[in-house]
């Protein structure tokens, strides 16, 4: 074993739990866990340093910033980390999270974005965009299908091609496409039976080869079964290190692995520590890893402090207001009862991994003691443990008896949901939900702020409240966040990145989630959440998209642009017609029409953020390109559109749709091959084999004594392949079906040389 071998074997591993191996001219670099915080472990501590971190400024989780639907904030969001990252002496940031929302039950929900591959792609690229413009690389994950917290180590997602491409992989590709992150991690799960750290398709046929990838693939902490399968899969770097680097070389030696895998790796790690080390600032003479102090960081962390405040207001969605109960009118001199501990002890963001040691952290009842003084009183209600206690209760109702309004702080408690497991259900606490039925039986009116990382169920119990705020996990400005729109110093402008389905047995994934045996199967294929709940038109609490705000908007205008063959741009105006600024999220979506669905019904497609003060417009064109409308056509291993009319819908949800416009394709004109083995249906429809069967079917229909082929024989026919007939007496040797393959696919040359068709 020759040392420069060793030293390139050295370089597929880490030499810590968050250091990157220093080998043949690349030098170490560090990394740390950073979601929604920079998570930079002290010097010494354990192994993950979960808890004990330097702090850092703890934004909202992915579960607050997707519904933000705010793109510029999230490359603003993305800068700021990437600052502190590069503060705290880190070269790559492991975030963001962007694994869709398969099921409500994920119990890391809080991590990641949307249910929606469109909506994920584009705000992740974002914030890797603002990461990297620090010089810190951003590392997506977790790639790929890692949707559920249970068996993750082990368990088989198996899904079909069609919603590998069109939902799981859509995000990836967005950003990979068009952010170029430098890091990108790899699942702990398999993916239709292969380790997803160790699946040559996924990691060099789709990424590298498909995509363009030129960055670092990092495994998840712990993930790699099979050293020398990974590396030859095309994982660069196994994270942290399992001291089994001897692996590599005794394969290389051996010939199992070829030593040019070691090159490229070492290519790709050198290419990562030039582009973190190109604006990193030099460190000084002595440094020490860590060595930044607190005021080192206090002007950096003060302005930080107050963009997750922003991004947390921004974060939360009114799902309810009726009788315009919010904002609550402080001229009046209203006097208000907080209920709930959640507003004294807040849950600012999930547990496991992601875990940051905020810089500072503020709650909803010290923000709102602040400003209403002796106007409001406190009372718990419950404990967080959810062990019942009927003096809380009796406090909690005694105090609202006396106010003119209740806010009711409810959510989930830290252990109802965490990275490592799962949720049973999308129900609030037991306790939580008495005290409101207590507190609503005499309180005048009951505002209900929700307090979770995943979606719960509304529909029992919010006619007990005439406003509801879902306050998701908001970072440590979310106390902050939340008075400020509770009192009317700030607007919601949040929506919906999920829907929220009225039972949990009506979300497509129940039937197939967590799985069993060591697989789950994703039944519902593409019809992931929204897509399948509008398709079928399944009642739901509320939509995907969906929220309100102190104003109102109107839609007007609309027109469709042709913009060349297959591209459009749709635009709109958006008018504030109520009393007051706000922010509107319009939103773009698109379906095909057809009489039995082949696709979602409805899809996003665009969206637009537009604020705007009472009484004025703005105009909203958003791109529409074939992309769009197009489906994965998994016989070919290529995007489709098909030909025929698309409906166009602008609203402020999938299910709120102000206006409708259509418009019109050929399609892509792609032209298949016809083998033997296609049926006499793709025969048919194909402009050169149906010329070519028109002799064979009469034939057909002599034989039957017909004229013409019966219509009802004629549906059988259509699911025949073409080499099935050969037994049917009508002169089709295997002679003469290669004729007939080599005659179409000669026409076929012919049509794509003329221009109307394509051949891919």
């Amino acid at each position: 074993m020759t040392t420069e071998l060793a030293e390139r074997a050295a370089l597929t591993s880490g030499s810590s739990t968050w250091h990157t191996t220093a080998a043949v001219g690349v030098p170490l670099l560090v990394l740390a866990d950073g979601p929604h915080g920079v998570r930079r472990q002290r010097g010494g501590g354990d192994a993950l340093g979960i808890g004990t971190s330097v702090p850092a400024t703890c934004f909202p989780p992915a579960v607050g910033l997707g519904a933000t639907w705010d793109v510029d904030l999230l490359r603003r969001v993305g800068a700021a980390l990437g600052a502190e990252a590069r503060a705290l002496d880190v070269d790559v940031l492991l975030a963001p999270g962007m694994n869709i929302k398969r099921s409500p039950l994920n119990g890391r929900n809080f991590e990641y974005l949307s249910e929606d591959p469109f909506l994920t792609g584009r705000l992740a690229a974002a914030m890797v965009e603002g990461i990297q413009s620090a010089g810190v690389a951003a590392c997506i994950k977790h790639f790929a299908v890692n949707n559920q917290e249970t068996d993750r180590m082990r368990v088989s997602a198996d899904v079909d091609d069609r919603a590998l491409r069109e939902v799981y992989l859509a995000a990836f590709e967005h950003v990979v496409r068009t952010a170029r992150p430098w890091m990108v991690m790899s699942a702990y799960n398999r993916v239709n039976g292969v380790p997803a750290s160790e699946h040559p398709w996924l990691l060099t046929e789709v990424l590298r080869d498909e995509w363009g990838y030129d960055g670092v693939v990092v495994s998840d902490w712990g993930a790699v079964e099979d050293r020398v399968a990974a590396v030859r899969a095309g994982l660069d770097l196994e994270m942290p290190p399992s001291g089994t680097d001897e692996r590599i070389v005794a394969a290389v030696t051996a010939g199992e692995l070829d030593e040019a895998v070691l090159d490229r790796v070492a290519d790709r790690m050198a290419r990562l520590a030039e582009r973190v080390r190109a604006t990193a600032p030099a460190r000084p003479e002595g440094w020490v890893e860590g060595s930044a102090s607190d005021d080192d960081l206090a002007d950096m962390r003060a302005a930080h402090h107050a963009l997750a405040r922003e991004a947390a207001t921004a974060s939360v969605v009114l799902l309810k207001n009726d009788g315009r109960l919010l904002p609550l009118d402080r001229a009046a001199g209203q006097s208000v009862a907080v209920v709930g501990e959640l507003a004294r002890t807040p849950r600012f963001q999930g547990g496991g991994s992601s875990r940051v040691v905020p810089t500072r952290l503020s709650s909803a009842l010290d923000a709102l003691s602040g400003r209403l003084g002796d106007r409001l009183r406190f009372a718990a209600g419950y404990t967080l443990d959810g062990t019942p206690s009927r003096e809380l209760v009796d406090e909690a109702v005694a105090t609202a008896r006396d106010a003119d309004v209740a806010v009711v702080f409810l959510g989930l408690p830290e252990a109802a949901e965490s990275e490592g497991f799962d949720r049973t259900t999308i129900d609030l606490p037991d306790d939580q939900l008495a005290l409101l039925s207590a507190v609503a039986e005499v309180a005048p009116e009951v505002v209900v702020v929700l307090s979770n990382g995943g979606v719960v169920s509304v529909s029992p119990w919010q006619d007990r409240a005439g406003a509801v705020l879902e306050g998701w996990l908001l970072g440590q400005a979310g106390g902050e966040a939340v008075a400020d729109l509770l009192l009317g110093d700030a607007a919601p402008s949040g929506r919906l990145a999920e829907a929220i389905p009225l039972r949990l047995a009506d979300h497509p994934s129940h039937l197939h989630f967590p799985g069993r045996d060591g697989t789950v199967t994703y039944g519902e294929g593409t019809y992931v959440g929204y897509r399948q709940l509008d398709t079928l038109d399944v009642p739901v609490a509320y939509p995907f998209g969906h929220g309100l705000t102190y104003t109102t908007f109107a839609y007007s205008d609309p027109r469709v642009t042709a913009c060349g063959e297959n591209a459009w741009e749709i635009s709109w105006t958006v008018t504030n017609t109520g009393p007051r600024a706000g922010r509107e999220v319009a939103q773009l979506y698109v379906g095909r029409q057809e009489d039995r669905p082949t696709r979602p019904r409805v899809q996003l497609a665009g969206f637009a953020s537009v604020a705007l003060e009472p009484g004025a417009s703005q105009r909203v064109a958003l791109p529409l390109r074939a992309r769009d409308l197009s489906t994965w056509d998994a016989a070919h291993r290529r995007w489709s559109l098909a030909a025929g009319t698309y409906d166009v819908r602008m609203g402020a949800s999938s299910r709120d749709v102000r206006l409708v416009a259509t418009v019109e394709t050929g399609g892509d004109r792609f032209l298949p091959p016809l083998t033997r083995m296609s049926t006499i249906g793709e025969w048919r429809a194909d402009p050169a084999g149906s010329e070519v069967l028109s002799a064979l079917l009469g034939r057909f229909a002599a034989a039957a004594g017909r004229g013409t082929v019966a219509p009802e024989l004629l549906r059988m026919l259509d699911d025949f392949p073409l080499v099935k007939l050969r037994t049917f007496r009508l002169g089709l040797t295997e002679e003469v079906i290669d004729g007939l393959v080599e005659q179409v696919a000669a026409e076929h040359r012919r049509l794509v040389d003329s221009g109307r068709y394509r051949s891919s």
